[in-house]
């Protein structure tokens, strides 16, 4: 017996998915970061992100994909990395993704059903639940990974964005 599929689209079908995408959301830790937060003797936390990751999403801006990065913490570190990426929609210290997901939207002029959401964790769940297309990591909890449609190759931090990055361009070609 083979390992599951880690989609639960064909791959056709994944494509066409992706091509109805009009917006990318992100969670921070764990799919942008491997998930390690560090924390230095002044008590400051370092997150480390990944430069293919980012290269990614400057591909998808290029584009005319729009990006948002949505995070529980309220670390200034990711409003840097966001800042260094060129992106307009960082929001750090959610508590409700869905909501602020919801809203970007409407003030953007796209449905719920043309983003995909890259999620880990429990509070990503909301959002995978309501958009167009769940997205997980390779290491995304056991029951987020149940709910997205499409689960990367690579864990989070290592280049799992990026993968979702080339297949999102892929799709619009």
């Amino acid at each position: 017996m083979g390992a599951p599929s880690r989609t639960k689209l064909s791959a056709a079908d994944l494509l066409r998915r992706l091509a109805t995408v009009k917006l990318l959301s992100l969670d921070v830790d764990g799919v942008l970061t491997d998930g390690g937060l560090y924390f230095a003797d002044d008590g400051s936390q370092l997150r480390r992100f990944n430069v293919k990751d980012g290269e990614g999403i400057k591909r998808l801006l290029k584009a005319a994909v729009e990006v948002v990065v949505i995070s529980a913490s309220q670390a200034e570190a990711i409003l840097k990395r966001g800042e260094s990426l060129g992106l307009e929609h960082v929001r750090i210290g959610v508590e409700d993704k869905l909501a602020v997901l919801s809203a970007l939207c409407s003030e953007l002029a796209i449905e719920l059903a043309e983003v995909a959401h890259m999620g880990d964790d429990f509070n990503d769940l909301p959002v995978l639940e309501a958009v167009g297309l769940p997205l997980s990591v390779a290491d995304a909890m056991p029951e987020v990974r149940e709910r997205a449609l499409y689960v990367t190759e690579r864990g989070g931090g290592e280049g799992a964005v990026r993968e979702i990055c080339d297949l999102l361009l892929a799709a619009r070609k």
